[in-house]
């Protein structure tokens, strides 16, 4: 009786699976998979620059991890670049743009070493998250689409909270980064940088929350959520607590 129940929900929990991948079929295809080719274009200009710095942050990269040479990662690099160029052609000239804007300014954050300095830090990747979700927006349109004025107000405001709470991703490797003398918010202002969070995405979840209209309840909760995240950053400030509080941001982040 037990084993029959359980095939009959394993099968129920399968067909429920299988009816969420239809819904989102097309867009691995024209949405999801150029979106990771433009991501792993940044994330391996970004990994190349400096590898004793991942082996005391992040040792389970592929290169410090030995599983891909610094040379072979840059030739991987450097061919995604025209790859990225000519798949954004063929959704359209504001695609293009935004891909060549995002090229730019991955050079400019990689090779000119802006990611050293925190403010720098903070509104590039901004401006290199607005180009992704620009091209993202675009891609899930028709041939030719173009971003409208709300789109481009939402991505406007989303690179605009990323680049005020960025740093949020910095705490858990602040001892690293003093290490290699990288300046970020949380090595330059280390008591500063944490009460922004305090105060920064509660006040961030209000204010979004107002502007798009959304009801009390959903409100309240999204508010009571940010003020969670952002007070374990001023309270909780060992390098396990800030991983979990690196996650639950990025969580509050993407529901803002």
């Amino acid at each position: 009786m037990f084993s029959q129940a359980l095939v009959v929900r394993v099968d129920s929990i399968a067909h429920h699976l299988q009816t969420v991948f239809l819904f989102t079929k097309d867009d691995i295809r024209i949405t999801l998979i150029p979106v990771t080719i433009f991501a792993l274009s940044f994330t391996i200009a970004n990994q190349i620059q400096d590898p004793e710095e991942d082996r005391k942050n992040k040792p389970s990269r592929p290169i410090p991890a030995g599983r891909i040479s610094v040379s072979s990662a840059a030739d991987m690099r450097w061919v995604l670049v025209p790859v990225c160029l000519m798949l954004s052609l063929w959704y359209g000239t504001q695609a293009l743009l935004a891909s060549t804007t995002f090229a730019a300014f991955t050079i400019w954050y990689n090779e000119l070493h802006s990611d050293k300095m925190g403010l720098s830090k903070n509104v590039l990747t901004a401006i290199l998250s607005g180009c992704l979700e620009v091209g993202g927006i675009v891609a899930t349109g028709s041939s030719n689409s173009c971003i409208d004025e709300a789109g481009a107000f939402a991505v406007a405001l989303s690179s605009t909270v990323f680049a005020t709470t960025l740093h949020a991703q910095d705490f858990k490797d602040e001892e690293g980064d003093r290490l290699t003398g990288r300046r970020t918010l949380p090595t330059i202002f280390p008591k500063a940088a944490r009460f922004s969070m305090m105060f920064g995405i509660p006040l961030w979840s209000y204010g979004l929350s107002h502007i798009w209209k959304i009801d009390a309840l959903s409100t309240t909760a999204f508010v009571a959520y940010g003020a969670f995240v952002g007070t374990r950053f001023v309270v909780y400030d060992t390098v396990g607590a800030d991983k979990q509080s690196c996650k639950l941001y990025s969580v509050s982040r993407n529901v803002i």
